[in-house]
């Protein structure tokens, strides 16, 4: 428990051995209940009454399924998901089983389901409660550290496939107090962490309009230069508009001595004598993100090196998948193979500087045109023909190096400002993590917490 958590509110009167490792000290008239006593995992499709099979569900994938959040945006008939999908009704309690999601905390009441009824991915474990749990209650004890920690430890697979055991959930043990005390608990909690939640939503839109800030930055600076006095002329583009007289275009093919991209190799895990296998994943604006790696074997590597030799000030261009279309400079002296995910872009010494170049390709007003010409698809996809014949817009060298240094200085303030409310979140999110923590486990009592009243309108309250 944070020593915030614990000055702001008092500890229960007295105290008892849990007998549990994890739980240590509980309220004196709390129960150990496993979860498989408290809830149903899993509950079994069979409890769908018959005539809702023609009628329509909510239809929920993975990744609408976020902490405290599901997206309920797709109808399906209940006939056509009854096969291969997990079923969960208004109400339950559902948790993401897979890695990242689970760790991720992705957990939610359902609520708001049509007909009542939802399917989902077959990776949401689905828990509904009995009335000896408050489903809130159950869905706030989850999040607590000891859980997560427990089952993220005996999650079983391999690579990005694991996942927590059935088990795990429904030997889970609790500390419960009785069924009335659960509900005010989860009132104080639904309270606090909604004004919790405010100030996490405001520094997320602060963090937003940065960013639309930096992007502003970066394309005007690259479409229309530094000088507001500069004398336009019609690019002839509709989407760009007037451009600066003395600035000159062109496709890209002809302003590089480089463009390849890499191939398809599977990367071993952990090989003797490896390289790195760079790929989408670990390509950002920024730079490399070595957060999830991959190596190649020395033999593969020479082969894929041989026609895609990243050197160092290279540009590495997403061409592949929902992140095409980011642009990154490799800053890296040693050798590392690409996927084919990733094209390699070398400017022409002589006419564009590689910071330029990323920077045009990363500008928004450039970017959206170009994903915008690849719509339709089910996956968003460059081909190394298509990246060659994208027109760009070059200013002199010098000019090219004032407009970098010009976004590189703005792009310095807005980080800052990014990473300070960043690290709010995070401090916030701390906060409220520990709060739920502290509540669910019995460290503070909040059982004479009352909510605050709303504030009547002006005119009601004089009546």
């Amino acid at each position: 428990m944070s020593a915030t958590v614990g000055r702001k509110y008092k500890a229960y009167p007295e105290y008892k051995d849990s007998g549990v490792e994890w739980l240590r000290g509980i309220p004196k008239d709390w129960s150990i209940i496993p979860v498989k006593y408290l809830a149903e995992l899993t509950p079994k499709k069979s409890a769908i009454h018959t005539l809702l099979m023609e009628k329509e569900c909510s239809f929920l994938p993975m990744e609408k399924l976020k902490l405290n959040s599901i997206v309920l945006d797709e109808i399906r008939k209940v006939s056509d998901v009854y096969d291969g999908y997990t079923y969960f009704e208004d109400g339950d309690v559902l948790i993401a089983k897979v890695t990242p999601c689970f760790e991720n905390k992705n957990m939610a009441v359902a609520t708001g389901l049509t007909n009542g009824i939802g399917f989902g991915s077959s990776e949401i474990y689905v828990l509904r409660s009995n009335e000896r749990v408050n489903n809130r209650f159950l869905y706030y004890r989850l999040q607590e550290g000891s859980f997560m920690d427990i089952a993220t430890a005996a999650m079983t697979g391999a690579g990005g496939l694991k996942r927590v055991p059935a088990e795990i959930v429904n030997t889970y043990s609790l500390a419960t107090p009785d069924f009335s005390e659960q509900t005010h608990i989860t009132n104080f909690l639904d309270h606090e962490t909604a004004k919790i939640d405010t100030l996490i939503e405001e520094q997320q839109s602060l963090i937003r309009l940065l960013k639309e800030k930096r992007q502003a930055v970066i394309s005007h600076a690259v479409t229309k230069g530094l000088n507001p006095d500069a004398p336009m002329k019609d690019s002839c583009v509709e989407w760009l508009g007037d451009v600066p007289v003395h600035w000159s275009s062109g496709r890209l093919t002809y302003q590089v001595d480089l463009l390849v991209d890499g191939t398809h190799h599977s990367p071993e895990s952990y090989p003797e004598g490896s390289h790195l296998y760079i790929t989408a994943k670990n390509i950002k604006e920024h730079g490399f993100d070595f957060s999830n790696i991959s190596y190649i074997s020395s033999s593969d590597h020479k082969e894929i090196y041989s026609r895609c030799s990243v050197r160092k000030n290279d540009v590495l261009y997403i061409k592949d998948g929902a992140t095409a279309g980011i642009a990154m400079i490799n800053d890296l002296e040693e050798e590392f193979s690409l996927l084919s995910s990733v094209a390699l872009i070398r400017p022409r010494k002589n006419t564009l500087l590689p910071e330029y170049l990323k920077h045009h390709l990363n500008a928004s007003v450039f970017k959206d045109e170009m994903l915008n010409r690849l719509s339709g698809g089910a996956m968003t996809r460059f081909t190394i023909d298509s990246i060659s014949r994208f027109n760009i817009l070059i200013p002199s060298l010098e000019e090219q190096k004032k407009i970098v240094e010009h976004i590189e200085a703005i792009e310095s303030k807005m980080n800052v400002l990014i990473g300070e409310a960043e690290q709010a979140i995070r401090f916030i999110q701390e906060r409220r993590t520990a709060l739920i923590s502290a509540a669910v486990t019995g460290k503070i009592d909040v059982r004479h917490w009352i909510a605050p009243q709303q504030k009547q309108p002006a005119a009601e309250a004089s009546q």
